[in-house]
């Protein structure tokens, strides 16, 4: 459903809700043959190892609630192979589509892997330039929910402080090259973050894209046919 509406990629959430390993593979599997690039959310940093939704098939890693350039440099060692990591060697798995290749295979997989950082609590961004300067990381992405309690002004997305943190963060990532990154819930804030400089959007989530148009549905029909 997403390819047909000409979307690019899907993040697929370990961290909430009920996607395991299990599920996840076939989640991931049911992307090829599409043009959607499978990427994943794992649960936190202590998801052993990293780099196993990788051998699955995932063509990208999110890792939530990153407060540290160490915790940032650890993710991208797990992520990537020597002599930029230390990802585990499993060829001729779901990754490679069951075919072993030789010795090009590890430098383009390190060059086609993007590493996610979410930067999602007032620590994260006290440590923001820190993080954004370390080497292979390409996105950082606001947790903007955990921000705002983390910042304690609950869901409040049009705060003064949030709105400093938003361009701080868009800031640090021109200076070191990466894409900043945001998951708006409606087109009319999508807009918004891109117009302010973020480069990687996801539209929603299945839930919040979901519940909007069924209700914009249904008010359109009890209405007799007018827009709510």
């Amino acid at each position: 459903m997403l390819d047909a509406c000409g979307l690019d990629f899907v993040i697929l959430d370990m961290e909430h809700g009920r996607c395991d390993i299990g599920t996840l593979e076939q989640m991931i599997a049911s992307c090829r043959g599409s043009g959607i690039v499978p990427m994943v959310r794992v649960p936190d940093l202590n998801f052993a190892p990293l780099s196993r939704v990788l051998d699955l098939g995932a063509r990208g890693v999110m890792v939530p609630r990153v407060e540290t350039r160490a915790q940032a440099e650890e993710i991208v060692s797990a992520l990537k192979y020597a002599p930029r990591g230390r990802r585990g060697v499993a060829l001729g798995v779901a990754h490679d589509l069951y075919r072993a290749t030789g010795a090009e295979f590890f430098a383009q997989a390190n060059q086609d892997i993007p590493v996610i950082i979410q930067v999602e609590t007032v620590k994260a961004f006290e440590n923001l330039e820190a993080i954004a300067s370390v080497p292979d990381v390409d996105v950082l992405w606001v947790g903007h929910y955990d921000l705002t309690v983390s910042m304690g002004i609950p869901a409040q997305f049009d705060h003064p402080r949030l709105m400093q943190a938003m361009d701080e963060l868009v800031d640090a990532c021109k200076r070191h090259g990466l894409a900043p990154g945001f998951m708006p819930l409606t087109p009319e804030n999508a807009a918004h973050w891109v117009s302010k400089g973020f480069r990687m959007i996801s539209l929603g989530s299945d839930i919040s894209v979901f519940l909007d148009g069924m209700q914009k549905f249904k008010a359109y029909v009890e209405q007799g046919g007018k827009s709510a």
